[in-house]
């Protein structure tokens, strides 16, 4: 007797006709019609279950508090960067906690069961990191909460960031950020991006930093993280997010850039939603799109994943904890409209992710943890085309959200009386 069988699944890879058996919160078994019963039964009807979907950036402690104090008028990063200063004096444990459990539950109705969060370290008080890790505690039986300790105020150029970073990481917060872009000059970047690499080195964590988040084509802040990378073999342990300078760069520093940093084994994390919004402001026309080079770094073997960044904060009025939506975003300004690269899209927002932040048993064969989402669509491509209704969520082998079929009901003269609102079939 198994707990739960999703029958006749589709998977992204395109098997499809396979029963799913879980037991204990672990895929035992995977294969065609399986003769067996369970406590429960969901029947996926040839459609498309997927692992669940991964937010490899984001920003929680912000979420959810868009107009406080004020709207960003200008809607620039820097604007947004000076309202979080303006709001921080503000904020409370109680207010951060409730806003981030309300988008923990979004996330989880769209599927999205695991999320690296930076969280600002610049207030002394660290009530955003207490918070944080408040709620990584409360929401750790239905999705994952990874935290980052990121000095938002830059680390040399904000009194006490790396003694605040310290305690944030004393505490329990398990990777070293950083924003060397925010410095005041490139040196002191470069020295941030130093201190930070080494300091993740000394105690064994992953380090994600803002890098480059600028239409500057000189902000190379990416090669000085790859350097010290690979002097202190961090390899495999390091994500570069935004790179958004790269999009600026010339061609000739580019294809030098490029092998330095999958030979360091970089990781990179583009942000479409935020990228599109916030870069090119000083362009008049034509105006660049400001997203990282997605489709020449995976070309070149470095894993990209994507990020929603930002919901309703002081940087973006938009967004649903809807990963879809972000892949969906990124395949368009990334020009990724290939049938791969399409895939490469949806896998930017599921097993890319998962990888990067080193999720453990992540995945739908047996022995990986029985976490999926069942969409209504037939393949990962339709899944992004439709921004797929997530019919069930299943973490540990529990359902823990359903979400009724998209179908419109017509009343047009001979014609069907239901269709399918989302893949439009009868």
């Amino acid at each position: 007797m198994f707990d739960l069988i999703v029958r006749n699944c589709t998977l992204p890879d395109g098997r499809s006709g396979l029963d799913i058996a879980i037991r204990d919160g672990r895929i035992v078994a995977l294969q065609p019609a399986l003769a067996a019963s369970a406590a429960e039964e969901l029947d996926a009807a040839g459609q498309l279950v997927s692992p669940p979907f991964v937010d490899a950036h984001f920003h929680m402690d912000a979420t959810l508090s868009y107009g406080l104090p004020r709207v960003n008028a200008s809607g620039t990063l820097l604007e947004g960067i000076a309202l979080w200063g303006e709001l921080k004096p503000q904020l409370t444990q109680e207010a951060l906690v409730e806003r981030a459990l309300q988008y923990c539950d979004w996330a989880v109705a769209k599927g999205l069961l695991a999320i690296r969060s930076h969280v600002d370290v610049c207030d002394p008080r660290l009530l955003a990191v207490e918070a944080l890790l408040q709620v990584k505690a409360t929401v750790k039986p239905w999705l994952d909460l990874q935290l980052v300790a990121f000095p938002q105020d830059g680390l040399l150029r904000s009194a006490g960031a790396l003694d605040n970073l310290k305690r944030a990481l004393d505490l329990g917060v398990e990777v070293v950020g950083g924003i060397p872009h925010f410095e005041r000059t490139m040196a002191d970047g470069a020295e941030s991006v130093r201190i930070l690499c080494e300091l993740a080195a000394e105690r064994g964590l992953r380090v994600d930093m803002h890098c480059d988040e600028s239409d500057d084509p000189l902000s190379r802040h990416i090669e000085t993280l790859a350097s010290h990378t690979q002097r202190l073999g961090l390899g495999g342990r390091v994500t570069g997010s935004h790179l958004t300078s790269m999009h600026s760069m010339d061609n000739y520093y580019v294809s030098k850039l490029l092998p330095l940093l999958a030979e360091a084994g970089v990781a990179a994390v583009a942000n479409p939603l935020i990228n599109i919004t916030l870069q090119g402001r000083h362009d008049s026309y034509p105006k660049r799109r400001g997203m990282t080079r997605v489709p020449e770094l995976l070309a070149a073997g470095i894993p990209v994943a994507f990020g929603h960044d930002c919901v309703m904060d002081p940087w973006y009025s938009l967004g649903s904890a809807d990963m879809l939506e972000v892949a969906h975003m990124g395949l368009h300004v990334a020009q990724m409209t290939g049938q791969e690269a399409m895939r490469a899209c949806f896998a930017a927002v599921t097993s890319t992710p998962a990888a990067i932040l080193g999720l453990d048993g992540y995945g739908l064969e047996p022995g990986c943890r029985a976490d999926l989402v069942l969409l209504q669509a037939r393949d990962p491509i339709e899944a992004i085309r439709l921004r797929a209704t997530r019919l069930a969520v299943v973490r540990g082998g529990r359902i823990v959200a359903r979400t009724p079929p998209a179908v419109a009901r017509l009343a047009l003269p001979g014609r069907p009386a239901t269709v399918d609102w989302q893949t439009g079939r009868p």
